[in-house]
């Protein structure tokens, strides 16, 4: 057991990622003094990743995972071995600022009803744009559908400080997740199961159904290169997307919403399928195909999960859902952007 010196462990997980911490952990570390705890868990890496991490930052403490089982089991096992207040699940393609960290801390510290929080992601090959994975905080719409300030879809807006508040938010980015450890184990942590896509937020859906917030706070910037795990749009990502969305939808809502919401879902999603198919596009259709025949083989065990999920749900509605259709909106309303969206957020 990994026990830290300081209140926070930034926890990086990494495969084969030695590139990445050539370029990154100088600043990481540099930004660590007095501050937090490096800790880097080797996800069974095949080339010289731990070795160089050991010889070339000997302050960073290391965890090795034997065997890599995928994003969220790498991090569900690491996190098993280290002791802190909060922990930072940070991915390792992020590289961080000046101050980054302060604003979140001291954010967790005032308000102890937050349970996790991110910054805010740019892209880091186009410094000025949000990025991908988070951007300015994430949202749910009715329909269970996820999206984020400053991205909606593949349209990414420019941070011109339009978002440099602190707010609520549905969920936070896993790339950069600064959360309370006793309530991330208390509430099972990552789901394994889940692999490598939405995983964050599945975890910060149960900690809202049990009552806590999940904060957003524009006063931090990271900076994000993005698809280092799973490349966006390839047959993977979509088979994760389709798949591990209706995991979150069995495992997270009431019973009177999940009875109509799922066979909707199941439905649009033929819909997007039908769609692909006309288009030619026959590896989408398949990564659907075999995304639903997934979940529905292994219905048993969504459902199973689901009864663990809900035996800490103490409220029946949650916030930051947007009620109205962001799909329709952004593909017939042409609402590119989220300040488009008639959706007032909620300072903190």
């Amino acid at each position: 057991m990994i026990v830290c010196e300081q209140d926070t462990a930034v926890v990086i997980l990494s495969y084969n990622g030695r590139h990445l911490h050539e370029s990154f952990l100088p600043q990481i570390v540099a930004e660590a003094k007095g501050r937090y705890d490096v800790v880097l868990v080797d996800n069974a890496s095949t080339d010289d990743t731990l070795a160089y991490v050991q010889t070339h930052f000997p302050e960073v403490k290391t965890v090795h995972l034997p065997v890599n089982k995928g994003f969220a089991h790498g991090y569900a096992r690491g996190l098993e071995q280290i002791s802190a207040k909060y922990y930072v699940l940070l991915s390792a393609d992020f590289e961080v600022t000046e101050g980054w960290h302060q604003p979140l801390y001291e954010l967790m510290e005032k308000h102890e009803d937050v349970a996790a929080v991110q910054p805010k992601i740019r892209y880091y090959k186009d410094r000025k744009m949000f990025e991908y994975a988070g951007a300015g905080g994430g949202f749910m719409d009715k329909y269970g559908y996820m999206f984020c300030r400053g991205r909606m879809f593949f349209d990414m807006e420019e941070d011109r400080g339009q978002y440099d508040d602190t707010i609520e938010v549905f969920w936070a980015s896993g790339g950069c997740l600064f959360i309370r450890s006793e309530l991330y184990h208390r509430f099972g942590g990552l789901d394994d199961e889940l692999y490598a896509h939405m995983e964050e937020i599945d975890l910060c859906w149960r900690l809202k159904n049990a009552g806590f917030r999940i904060a957003y706070c524009g006063q931090s910037t990271v900076f994000h290169v993005g698809g280092s795990v799973i490349s966006y749009g390839s047959p993977a990502k979509i088979y994760y997307n389709f798949r591990n969305s209706l995991i979150l939808l069995t495992k997270n809502l009431p019973a009177g919403t999940l009875a109509w919401m799922l066979p909707f879902r199941l439905i649009l999603d033929g819909v997007a399928g039908l769609r692909a198919l006309a288009g030619g596009d026959f590896k989408q259709v398949w990564a659907i195909i075999r995304a639903h025949w997934n979940f529905f083989f292994n219905a048993g065990k969504w459902f199973g999960r689901r009864e663990i999920s809900r035996q800490h749900a103490t409220v029946s509605e949650v916030s930051c859902v947007y009620p109205r259709s962001i799909i329709a909106d952004y593909f017939l309303r042409k609402k590119k952007k989220f300040t488009d969206l008639d959706f007032p957020v909620k300072g903190i």
